[in-house]
């Protein structure tokens, strides 16, 4: 409590790095700040409809007034202490690129490491920094040796690009995918993990798992899975891209093998930054993506070989960081729960509303997706925009027809208010 309240004091004291724009006042800086100490004075549970403090703290973020975005779960914006630190390091970087960047800012590389690594309960010799959960799947995907024949189980609800790569390697080298095909919204543990035990067979060496499902905002067991697929040593990979900095758990909670996310989702890290893991053992026999002169080292930095890239996104991760964790872990997953379910719970009131996610938090949290009898989905996303200027995304993949809507912890209830409204004039025409 100490710790975060010096934290927010000395952030007001910097010359407003927390005000929204250079000719906001100093004062409005100080009320984001006591807000943040404020909510930090209530227990994550009682937080969560502390509306005011949240409408205050949201002040932190430069979103647009006008429009309404409920597709946080694409990217989410960043909060401006993080944008400022990103200008900060790529103006500095242009006084004097090949000094700044790699003799000054490169360093800062083995902190931000540390503090990613804290943040995740693991261990900094087993985290490498990169640009999004794409690229460390992707890693894995092409970096773990498979021979002709052996079997990945996945869900044909995961991520394309996830599914892509591995049937990418199946074309090109004859490896096999064994196919689940989830009934969503699932609520129940055991379904799921048998559907991975009825999709593995002898051949199988690994688990492909989604910890939080993109189209709906689904929450799967994944320690259950990983706890699992180790039991039958098969190899667990944990497709994090939405659970990490959203749902309050550590990498270590899971114990999976391998394990990637992008940072600019729920973090509010810069655009285009990410993160993997992979447990210590499996590092040697992985085999980066770029070319390295040791491409079976034991070091984790092998897999940061990308060449010139922007330093300036990476190190703003650090300023990311210290929000997240100044909000809480805990308390942020308990507004963003709570959020959803208000919304969820005053549509689902209209006979023509159906919902797809469950409210039950253990298998969903900020995400949720709702339908309107007799109109398609992608009408429903478009009419929210043109009529009522709320952004979301419509969902069609398999077996998911839907509307995602995503609110962030700058979300408040009166923006809810708003689009409760807006369904409700849409499911009446």
């Amino acid at each position: 409590m100490a710790t975060r309240r010096s934290f927010f004091q000395k952030t007001a004291g910097l010359a407003g790095a927390l005000s929204l724009t250079p000719f906001l006042s100093r004062a409005k800086s100080e009320d984001i700040s006591e807000a943040l100490v404020e909510l930090n004075r209530f227990s994550p549970e009682e937080a969560a409809d502390e509306d005011d403090l949240w409408e205050r703290m949201a002040q932190a973020y430069t979103v647009s007034p006008n429009i309404l975005n409920l597709n946080n779960g694409g990217v989410s914006p960043q909060p401006k202490v993080v944008q400022d630190a990103v200008d900060r390091y790529y103006h500095l970087s242009n006084e004097a690129p090949t000094y700044y960047m790699w003799q000054i800012l490169d360093k800062g590389r083995e902190p931000l490491r540390r503090k990613l690594a804290a943040l995740a309960g693991v261990s900094p010799e087993e985290i490498a920094i990169n640009r999004n959960t794409t690229e460390s799947l992707g890693t894995f995907t092409w970096g773990i040796d498979l021979q002709r024949g052996d079997e990945i189980v996945m869900t044909r609800q995961d991520y394309p690009n996830m599914i892509h790569a591995w049937k990418q390697r199946e074309m090109r080298e004859g490896v096999k995918i064994n196919w689940i095909n989830l009934s969503l919204p699932v609520d129940n543990d055991d379904t799921v993990l048998k559907a991975y035990i009825s999709a593995t067979t002898p051949k199988t060496k690994i688990w492909h798992i989604t910890h939080l499902m993109t189209w709906t905002g689904q929450i799967l067991p994944a320690a259950k899975l990983c706890a699992e697929a180790r039991k039958r040593g098969i190899i667990s990979i944990v497709d994090a891209a939405h659970s990490f900095a959203h749902v309050d758990y550590k990498i270590s909670d899971l114990n999976c093998d391998y394990f990637g996310t992008s940072l600019h989702k729920w973090l509010c890290a810069p655009f285009g930054t990410g993160m993997m893991y992979i447990r210590k053992e499996h590092i040697e026999k992985t085999w980066p993506i770029f070319p390295i002169d040791k491409p079976t080292s034991a070091d984790i930095k092998k897999f940061e070989a990308l060449g010139t890239r922007s330093f300036a996104p990476e190190q703003a991760i650090g300023q990311a960081i210290d929000f997240h964790n100044a909000i809480g872990a805990r308390r942020k997953q308990e507004r963003l729960h709570y959020l959803k379910s208000y919304w969820c719970n005053a549509i689902s009131k209209n006979p023509r509303v159906k919902l797809h996610i469950s409210l039950k938090p253990e298998y969903s949290c900020a995400l949720g997706t709702f339908s309107v009898d007799g109109m398609d989905v992608g009408d429903i996303s478009s009419k929210l925009m043109a009529d009522y200027q709320i952004h979301t995304v419509s969902i069609k993949w398999e077996n998911v027809n839907a509307v995602r809507v995503t609110p962030h912890v700058y979300t408040t209830t009166r923006d809810l208010d708003r689009f409760i409204e807006a369904v409700g004039k849409i499911a009446a025409s």
